[in-house]
């Protein structure tokens, strides 16, 4: 497999980070944003979007790092990553439709201003992000994972790159202990990759 990333996108890290985490062998093959490849005719024929990340699997293309987890659990069989029994897989689903929405126009984009200079209102986003995590907490009562199972699934790692990095993004992670706790937990799963950091907002 080959896996189009970019260091600094959280969507890139999260399927990097499944593919490590799966024991899946893959090629880390980089797109270089800034000099605009993801534009690019011979990337654009990947994922007409332009956007990373984008795994080859030996000819078939999944773009959406969602679909790529979603791929890659059922390629490697049955296992905790994505259970197969409905009322759980649904619970999945629900988790990384909120990191496709709420955490994507909270945590992340409150990143992109610091990070990438993004055109958003730092006050809405930032606001948004805290209201989203205050719910994720509440719900990892009682909780080691976000979707209740007893191993983590591919929701965890859905969830994992822009929470972890959400300081970046001036959001601050302190008053929620149960989220840092599930965060340390996930760093600590055989296969792990940190997230590339940044010196911007919390962190600088």
């Amino acid at each position: 497999m080959k896996l189009y990333h970019f260091p600094l996108s959280g969507h890139a890290h999260r399927a990097a980070l499944f593919l490590s985490l799966a024991g899946v062998a893959h090629e880390l093959v980089p797109v270089d944003l800034p000099a605009g490849a993801h534009k690019q005719p011979e990337f654009l024929a990947l994922n007409p979007f332009g956007e990373v990340p984008v795994l080859d699997d030996e000819g078939t293309v999944i773009a959406d790092s969602h679909a790529i987890l979603v791929y890659v659990a059922r390629k490697v069989g049955p296992s905790h990553w994505l259970p197969s029994d409905p009322a759980t897989e649904a619970e999945v689903q629900r988790w990384l439709a909120v990191a496709a929405g709420k955490i994507a126009y909270g945590a992340c984009a409150a990143r992109l201003i610091t990070v990438f200079d993004a055109p958003f209102r730092a006050d809405e986003v930032i606001g948004r992000a805290h209201a989203t995590l205050a719910v994720i907490e509440q719900v990892l009562i009682g909780r080691a994972w976000i979707a209740g199972t007893d191993r983590p699934t591919i929701a965890d790692v859905a969830l994992y790159s822009y929470i972890e990095r959400a300081p970046e993004g001036n959001v601050d992670l302190s008053g929620y202990p149960r989220i840092l706790a599930w965060l340390r937990q996930i760093e600590q799963l055989p296969g792990f990759i940190p997230f590339a950091r940044t010196r911007a907002g919390l962190e600088a």
